[in-house]
């Protein structure tokens, strides 16, 4: 089967554990402000690319994996490509490879045919790395132009059949940096059963070269990255063990 890829990196060590491989394909729902990768936002923007051939390419990377390695697929959102990443996950896990996929939980719904492959996924996924964006659903809409219920949704789905998670959130001042929805952040995420990691990512610009290489506004201008001061206050209500 294939699918739309944006671009691969053969020595990822920041998406999920170890050493990985790392998948990013096109295609995402969102819109968010503070996105650093505008350009994987439409789909047939990507280069199309056969699972059999990417499962080739990853593995020649697997002796840098050791034990704790392997393959992450990012975007984009991989979730727009299911039925894609079912053949592809499925392929890995013949081969022995620890699987994670990077999402934004946007596509997730438990209606018909999406669920149920959803839940084949799930077969050949040892972990996700989510990112709850905002805790505030109006805030949500406004910083990503979709609705949060659905993804939170999503990770009470993932909490109920113990699928390890690592959370992610994005502090972004004058938007998410605000006590109040850090605590209701932590308040969510107490409720959960599965989660083994939780991470504070502060805003930066280091993207805001793509928006303008495309010729799309940059709402945020202005907005500086957070200081030391308040992304060791998030690590703290939000318990990361990081002060």
């Amino acid at each position: 089967m294939e699918g739309y890829i944006h671009s691969t990196e053969s020595f990822g060590s920041v998406d999920g554990p170890g050493i990985r491989f790392i998948i990013f394909v096109s295609g995402c729902p969102m819109r968010c402000r503070f996105c650093h990768n505008p350009d994987t936002w439409e789909m047939t923007n990507g280069e199309k690319i056969d699972s059999d051939e990417l499962v080739k390419k990853a593995m020649r990377y697997k002796i840098y994996w050791r034990n704790n390695g392997g393959v992450t697929v990012s975007g984009g959102e991989p979730l727009m490509q299911i039925d894609f990443l079912i053949d592809l996950f499925r392929e890995f896990k013949e081969q022995g490879v620890h699987t994670a996929i990077d999402t934004s939980g946007a596509p997730f719904t438990r209606n018909e045919p999406f669920f149920s492959k959803f839940e084949e996924l799930m077969k050949y996924t040892d972990l996700l790395l989510v990112d709850i964006k905002h805790i505030d659903p109006d805030k949500h809409t406004e910083l990503t132009g979709r609705a949060n219920d659905n993804i939170l949704d999503m990770m009470r789905y993932l909490s109920d059949i113990k699928k390890s998670v690592w959370i992610r959130h994005v502090l972004v001042p004058e938007w998410s940096d605000n006590d109040e929805y850090l605590k209701r952040t932590r308040e969510f995420i107490d409720k959960l059963d599965n989660v083994q990691k939780i991470e504070v990512l502060p805003y930066h610009t280091l993207g805001v070269p793509k928006w303008e290489k495309l010729g799309i506004e940059y709402s945020l201008k202005g907005i500086n990255p957070p200081s030391e001061d308040r992304i060791m206050n998030a690590n703290r209500i939000l318990k990361t063990g990081k002060s």
